[in-house]
């Protein structure tokens, strides 16, 4: 089968297509004929190796795949490999794709759906009537939790992004107001966004100043959780003693703890499709690559040119 492989750890450039063996199913395990892989912004971690867990020379990345199995059933599932012709799934971890899904809507609801879904139920719940604040709003994670919290009964949705057209994404998805996230006040500009208070929830995955800004924006007994680094640089270290002082909760989130309990994926993805597939919530796919042009999906992806799910399609 053909694959992406990386045989050294670096930019997009190390991304590189070749022929592997297909893989060989084990007991509790299916061989999926791939129809598309999701691409994630966790993905670039991988190639360079600063994931959250170490990577092994050679790999191939990916952990999202939509497509056939023997008997013809249309399913996604996370698996690793998933850069590839074939992968192999968990039988236990598969889901059927409704015929109302295109196979890229069905792949922005697995890891970035999954994420949105737990980021504002499990990691900082939302209560009905509070804002929350989505960093990148419209990207994979960010824009399918806008609708969900707009679905569940925030009272305010502040969308932020880093252009006109992304913030226009936002708004149109149901955000109430939108921030320029490349301002240099952030935390002003968020609360102004707010009337001038302080606010709920904030959903954040960049990191570093962006990440100190939206803590101090936060109100007595808000929740910011952090599900990513993209700018590749920690946030300030925050002293416990300000959390008592303040009653806030800084939590984080690793869909990897999720996928370890098919309990809590299964829950999280089963009202994802349905809700998408009665038109609840609208999947953003932004872009189909072929097998052979990953490295510019992953180029494209860290110059931030992106918006909503990007897919790799094998078959080309």
């Amino acid at each position: 089968m053909r694959a992406v492989q990386v045989t050294e750890f670096g930019g997009p450039e190390v991304l590189t297509v070749t022929d592997l063996p297909d893989p060989e199913p084990q007991d509790g395990q299916h061989l999926l004929t791939v129809t598309g892989a999701g691409i994630n912004y966790a993905d670039t971690h991988q190639t360079e190796d600063t994931y959250l867990a170490a990577q092994e020379l050679p790999f191939v990345p990916g952990t999202e795949v939509v497509g056939h199995l023997a008997d013809g059933r249309r399913v996604a599932a996370l698996a690793p490999r998933a850069y590839a012709e074939q992968a192999l799934v968990d039988e236990h971890a598969t889901l059927e794709v409704p015929d109302e899904l295109s196979d890229g809507a069905a792949l922005a609801l697995l890891v970035q759906g999954a994420t949105a879904w737990h980021l504002l139920r499990t990691a900082a719940p939302m209560r009905p009537g509070e804002t929350v604040v989505v960093l990148a709003a419209a990207g994979g994670v960010g824009n399918l939790a806008v609708q969900l919290a707009k679905r569940w009964g925030a009272g305010r949705v502040i969308g932020c992004a880093s252009t006109p057209d992304k913030r226009a994404l936002a708004e149109r998805l149901g955000a109430d107001v939108t921030v320029d996230s490349t301002v240099e006040d952030l935390r002003g500009a968020i609360e102004e966004a707010n009337d001038g208070e302080p606010v709920d929830v904030v959903l954040e995955m960049a990191g570093g100043p962006t990440f100190d800004a939206c803590y101090r924006a936060l109100a007595p007994f808000g929740r910011i959780a952090l599900y990513g680094m993209a700018s590749r640089t920690p946030a300030t270290p925050i002293d416990p003693m300000d959390q008592l002082r303040t009653s806030k909760t800084v939590a984080g989130f690793w869909l990897a703890h999720v996928a370890r309990q098919p309990r809590m994926l299964v829950e999280a993805l089963a009202d994802l499709f349905t809700a998408a597939a009665t038109g609840e919530i609208t999947p953003v796919v932004g872009g189909t690559y072929p097998l052979t042009q990953a490295h510019q999906a992953h180029e494209d992806l860290l110059a931030r040119r992106t918006t909503g799910k990007l897919v790799l399609d094998p078959r080309q």
